[in-house]
């Protein structure tokens, strides 16, 4: 049992485990703020042109009840949601990749028989199954006929 304790300390305490569960109260109050947003002022500007208020909006079928304004409201929340998650993921990357640079990809080299493009560290060519070392290692290259 103590084993089993210490295994779950060590992984509730790892800094991953932490960082998520930072992300996810962070999420959370985040959400509480883009609610706000569009039940407090995105719903009313979009009731100023319908005439009333949008939250409101609802349909009674057979004595039940739909709010299918109430729903909408909570697509929009969705929406934006998904949206600054979108944007700040997109902000993060490019300050991660801020000042680093790619270096091109090197040119495959031709092989002297065939002409077809080999990589750079190939010995031998794929096409030709020609020797492509230059007898620095010992190889010498053979040509075929």
């Amino acid at each position: 049992m103590r084993k089993f304790f210490r295994e779950f300390k060590e992984f509730a305490l790892r800094g991953n485990v932490i960082s998520l569960a930072v992300g996810v109260i962070i999420g959370a109050a985040f959400q509480g703020v883009v609610t706000s947003l569009t039940t407090n002022i995105i719903s009313p500007l979009i009731g100023l042109l319908i005439g009333y208020n949008f939250d409101t909006l609802s349909v009674t079928f057979f004595g039940v009840t739909l709010m299918y304004g109430a729903f909408i409201t909570s697509v929009l929340n969705f929406i934006l949601m998904a949206f600054v998650v979108f944007i700040m993921v997109r902000m993060m990357n490019r300050l991660l990749s801020f000042g680093k640079k790619s270096a091109p990809a090197p040119e495959p080299r031709l092989c002297p028989f065939c002409k077809t493009a080999v990589h750079n560290e190939a010995i031998r060519c794929p096409a030709c199954t020609s020797c492509l070392t230059d007898g620095e290692d010992g190889a010498e290259k053979e040509e075929v006929t």
